[in-house]
């Protein structure tokens, strides 16, 4: 089945320049909301739609925009995340290479939902060529009139300011971002209160991500049962999903939620190169607990499938290891990108992730022992759902579920006193 492209353009076209994005439609639904329809209405047909948020959760958009306080107080702001640090996850770099219109569309339009003064993106420091784009698609669109002072010549006022980070893989956590604004150490915030009463500068603000925010757009243009019918129940419309690993065909894919794992694998990306066997899938970038080979055949990618495997569709980064892969090397790589990243504000983090990442070492280096099996399990245990932000969580399942699936693996690391398999591709 050819892909159902909302998000992006057609393959091999670019949409980035505003005559291109608007002869092709863009802008129609910024209209139609700011013109014809009451910024309750814009939040209540979001809501409808069953949109969900394409940054990791999953947590409903609408219901998020409606957490908003209905006080009346500004500014407004929207934090929106482009840091996009998540590894083998690339969608986001996506639609701000090929359609970043689409972003700013969606970002006007839930200004007019909720009242918002400005919006913020914070987009990741690598992204030099992202950033270029969108900043001259945000030029264009003051240039028309889509931004700025009297928008559309409706009255309101809407600002886009584009913010770089500096490579922290917590600022993608939303209230690290919020703390990397306003110019602190990216360190996520004990929550009560949450940024929809209390966020930039204290002030009322939406936190969604790029892709998020891009569907906004063709939810207004063509209403929220149009929505509901791609993809399955609870798990409306289409994602990204970016495919790398051991496939012929590594890249994006944009398709319906509930699209099978194995069809995702075997039809778009091409299979597994020179017909090996496939090992393990990591579904939803590699915070996402891993599955085994059979459990990827048999499910679908979407929300609730994943939750009856053990595992999440986060953001839709795909991972493919092949049988050539050795789990522990795989594990040992994510252990040693968590213990670089955590930001050491809560114990069992800071502590945690460096207890992982030594004992895949030595593992690895055949000095592990039939214990340090235990402690590993004990260890994410004691991480998982237990500190401020979820970094700690995704150590844990990174580390954890690669023991608890592949334990076979582990064990046969201590016995053979090092990698019982040879040319592995993982790098330490």
């Amino acid at each position: 089945m050819p892909e159902l492209r909302l998000l992006l353009p057609p393959v091999g076209q670019n949409w980035s320049r505003i005559a291109d994005y608007r002869a092709h439609g863009g802008y129609a639904a910024a209209e139609k909301a700011l013109r014809d329809m009451k910024p309750e209405e814009i939040v209540e047909l979001v809501k409808n739609s069953g949109l969900r948020g394409r940054g990791g959760a999953g947590f409903p958009t609408g219901m998020k925009w409606s957490f908003l306080p209905k006080d009346g107080r500004r500014p407004r702001y929207i934090a929106c995340n482009a840091d996009e640090s998540e590894p083998a996850t690339f969608k986001d770099r996506q639609i701000l290479e090929l359609n970043p219109h689409k972003l700013i569309e969606g970002l006007l339009i839930a200004a007019r939902a909720n009242t918002i003064d400005a919006a913020y993106v914070y987009m990741r420091g690598e992204y030099r060529g992202p950033f270029e784009n969108l900043s001259a698609a945000v030029a264009e669109a003051y240039a028309a009139g889509y931004l700025g002072k009297n928008v559309l010549g409706t009255g309101m006022d809407f600002d886009i300011h584009l913010h770089r980070g500096a490579g922290a893989y917590i600022c993608g956590e939303e209230t690290g971002l919020l703390e990397s604004l306003e110019g602190r150490k990216g360190q996520p915030r004990k929550r009560p209160p949450f940024p929809a009463v209390s966020g930039l500068w204290r002030r009322p603000t939406i936190v969604n991500n790029v892709e998020t925010m891009s569907h906004v757009p063709h939810i207004v243009a063509n209403g929220a049962e149009w929505f509901k019918k791609i993809g399955v129940e609870k798990s409306s419309g289409t994602t990204i999903f970016g495919v790398s690993g051991d496939v012929v065909r590594p890249g994006t894919y944009e398709l319906p939620l509930g699209t099978p794992l194995r069809e995702l694998i075997f039809e778009y990306a091409g299979g597994i190169p020179e017909g090996r066997a496939l090992k393990a899938v990591v579904p939803g970038g590699v915070s996402m607990p891993v599955l085994t080979a059979e459990q990827a055949m048999q499910v679908n990618m979407d929300h609730q499938a994943l939750s009856t495997v053990g595992s999440m569709l986060g953001t839709g980064g795909v991972v493919v290891l092949d049988e050539r892969q050795c789990m522990v090397r795989a594990a040992l790589v994510i252990s040693r990108f968590f213990r670089h990243e955590s930001c050491g504000q809560c114990t069992q983090c800071r502590e945690g992730t460096g207890w992982l990442h030594r004992l895949m070492v030595s593992l690895e280096a055949g000095t592990g022992a039939s214990s340090d099996l235990e402690t590993i399990d004990e260890v994410t245990r004691f991480m998982d759902g237990h500190t401020i932000c979820a970094l700690a969580d995704a150590a844990a399942w990174g580390s954890g579920w690669f023991l608890r699936r592949f334990r076979q693996e582990f064990e046969a690391h201590v016995t053979h006193r090092g990698c019982p398999l040879a040319g592995t591709s993982f790098e330490v």
